[in-house]
């Protein structure tokens, strides 16, 4: 996959198969998409181009916005390269771009810059100034500019249109369960090991705490969970479990990431830690003192081992 991220200097691609959006966790509507671009791409015998944005554009558009993503854009175009699209261009989204009218932006932007013969679009997807373009405008301009529009139904799970918002309200409730349901795979986050108070280690559950290097990065809320780990640069895929939340049974105020490690105890100060979630445990609890959290997560750890094998 090939990966653009300046429209200045793009090729001129043969029969481009274009979809476009924001792509953020590129969960399982998301994942239909893809596979119908690609699917149409080698049908035509032409090449699939996904177009993303970054910054995301409702950040732009509404800059007092707290937007949490699911995906950074580097762990979006992880994702991306297992699905065989042949290009992928990430758009730098500006002030000035939001304000193409759709018009402006069918004819200077996907038009001029792409010459699609074939455009696929998921069918809420909307776009050009306060989102007055959609699907019947790209198709009432086809003939003019020689491309095709196809549309792709609503993607269902157990009657519940899939999101990137709905993910991202399962997350901050801690409904793990959900997000990874609809994500299609177990969320993740990377972080570095920082120094704690190695409080954990004096009651045998010595953890590693990350500092999370994506400000924008959605954290799950409140609570333990199952978890498997893998630091960067080495092939070991570690299982875990994580608690996230402020230790009311220590000091209640800052909130923590921090990873308990099975069978492992090694110095990873400094190292990036990429976490993937499995399952929520239990929500977090204060206890009346450290023996009976001491009790409570030797429980923990013996539902994350069974939940995990």
């Amino acid at each position: 996959m090939r990966v653009y991220r300046n429209l200045d200097t793009l090729p001129l691609f043969t029969d481009a198969v274009v979809t476009i959006g924001t792509f953020d966790g590129v969960h399982l509507g998301h994942q239909e998409i893809i596979k119908q671009l690609v699917k149409e791409s080698i049908k035509n015998g032409g090449e699939s181009v996904l177009i993303t944005f970054y910054p995301h554009p409702r950040k732009i558009i509404n800059p007092d916005l707290n937007l949490q993503q699911l995906t950074t854009l580097e762990e979006r175009i992880s994702l991306l390269k297992q699905y065989g699209i042949s290009n992928l261009v990430v758009v730098p989204f500006t002030k000035a771009f939001s304000e193409l009218t759709a018009d402006q932006y069918i004819r200077n932007f996907l038009v001029q810059k792409f010459q699609p013969s074939t455009i696929i679009i998921g069918y809420d997807h909307r776009f050009g100034r306060n989102r007055e373009g959609d699907f019947k405008m790209l198709e009432a301009n086809a003939s003019a500019y020689d491309y095709r529009v196809k549309e792709i139904d609503e993607e269902l799970i157990n009657d519940a249109i899939i999101s990137s918002t709905k993910i991202r309200k399962a997350l901050a409730i801690g409904n793990i369960d959900t997000a990874n349901t609809y994500l299609g795979y177990s969320y993740f986050f990377k972080g570095v090991v920082i120094e704690g108070n190695k409080l954990g280690r004096t009651i045998g559950f010595p953890t590693a705490n990350l500092q999370i290097t994506d400000s924008d990065k959605l954290i799950p809320g409140n609570g333990v969970y199952t978890v498997t780990a893998q630091l960067e640069g080495d092939a070991r895929v570690l299982k875990g479990m994580m608690n996230i939340g402020t230790r009311p049974t220590i000091d209640g105020t800052n909130r923590m990431i921090e990873v308990h490690l099975f069978d492992f105890n090694e110095d990873i100060y400094g190292r990036h830690l990429q976490v993937w979630i499995h399952h929520f445990l239990r929500a977090e609890m204060k206890f009346q003192n450290l023996e009976a959290l001491q009790e409570q997560l030797q429980i923990d750890q013996l539902q994350t081992i069974e939940r995990l094998n």
